[in-house]
């Protein structure tokens, strides 16, 4: 490489011994303090991010800061307070689907524990965060390849503050960059919103299969066709910003992506969660009244407010129209109350059910998070985030 490549080699071993010192600082630090000892985000320096382009040795170090940050994050996190539920959320609403009146199939997830926002920490912005937490309960849980990899394979749920660092190294990791310049690169400590966007970055970062569709009934989506058929670009809207929407591809395994073209309405978002939940269930099963599906739930995402999927009910309504409920779990919901309604079973319904009437909303995000995990190929392509568009 030609010398004059480099024009200032002083100010560039200047930045690497300035990393390296503060690499140091960072792990000698007591970590009983909790994660804000683990500070320092590099997707933010421009000098740094030129060097790291232009010599080996920068981006050598670069990687060796950013081990030393997760290593003492590790150590630092803090685990998520979690109000236990005796018998477990999903066995009380199994029961409660099971002893409804009239014909019904439904499709549940396995675990999960509800994670309720909290007025002395998050209410009024901490939805995302909470929805991400319900996600990751039934990934330790249920998940052993996940289980492995998660928040530094500690086996435990960390809390929102640690939440935030792992969002933040996922950002050094050059994962959504788009993404990350939208927050200057920093979220530990923000009372700001997140979204699908978010959550699919900090999944990816540990290379869990996440993956994001954007169902739109909107004009403003800049759809150069109908029923999800566009050219890949970058769209700012009202929910996640920077996500790059895709046309659905024909070899799509997932049912509702391939036959979107003939949907109408918010049935067809409907229709990609009952075919999300049946997909690896056989009919014999699909014939019980209720059926635990292996399957995780889903990050649901509408303009001022996130919660989780965690099933879905179907009933023969008048004719042969099927009439569709999700069954959902909100952060905004105290636990006690929805442990006391799903054990009497009395009023559970107004806090888990909502029909297809209801889904008012012009836009919905869902994230998906699809089972294994990214070889080093694949973490590639996750770094950039993108999504399917189906237009309703």
């Amino acid at each position: 490489m030609p010398i004059a490549h480099f024009e200032d080699d002083d100010h560039l071993q200047r930045d690497m011994e300035l990393a390296h010192q503060m690499a140091l600082a960072e792990s000698n630090t007591d970590i009983m303090n909790g994660p804000e000892q683990c500070t320092g985000s590099f997707t933010s320096d421009t000098n740094a991010q030129g060097a790291s382009s232009s010599h080996s040795g920068y981006s050598h170090y670069y990687g060796e800061v950013l081990d030393e940050q997760i290593s003492c994050l590790v150590g630092a996190q803090l685990r998520s307070k979690v109000q236990e539920v005796k018998g477990g959320v999903m066995s009380l609403l199994k029961s409660c689907l099971e002893s409804e009146g009239g014909a019904s199939t439904s499709m549940i997830s396995g675990y999960i524990d509800h994670h309720q926002s909290i007025s002395s920490e998050d209410k009024g912005w901490g939805c995302g965060w909470r929805n991400i937490q319900m996600l990751s309960s039934h990934l330790l849980k249920q998940r052993p390849e996940a289980r492995e990899v998660l928040f530094g394979g500690s086996g435990f749920l960390p809390d929102i503050p640690s939440l935030q660092r792992w969002l933040e190294i996922a950002w050094d990791k050059i994962f959504d960059t788009f993404g990350s310049n939208h927050f200057h690169n920093k979220i530990y400590g923000a009372k700001k919103w997140i979204g699908t966007t978010e959550c699919a970055t900090l999944f990816r970062s540990f290379g869990l299969r996440a993956r994001i569709v954007d169902f739109d009934s909107t004009e403003s989506s800049g759809l150069q066709g109908k029923n999800g058929k566009r050219a890949a670009s970058q769209v700012q809207g009202p929910m996640d910003k920077f996500v790059i929407k895709n046309n659905p591809p024909k070899s799509s395994s997932e049912p509702c992506l391939e036959d979107a073209e003939s949907m109408r309405g918010q049935q067809v978002l409907v229709d990609c969660i009952w075919n999300y939940f049946a997909n690896e269930c056989s009919g014999k099963f699909t014939r019980l009244r209720v059926t635990v599906s292996n399957k995780t739930p889903l990050y649901f995402q509408h303009q001022g407010h996130s919660r989780t999927i965690v099933g879905i009910q179907k009933k023969k309504g008048r004719g042969s129209q099927d009439q569709y409920t999700l069954l959902i779990l909100d952060p905004s919901h105290r636990t006690a109350d929805l442990e006391r309604t799903l054990r009497s079973k009395k009023g559970w319904q107004s806090l888990v059910k909502r029909g297809v009437h209801t889904l008012r909303k012009p836009q919905y995000q869902l994230c998906f998070v699809d089972s294994g995990i990214a070889n080093s190929e694949e973490m590639e392509q996750l770094k950039t985030i993108d999504s399917i568009l189906v237009r309703f």
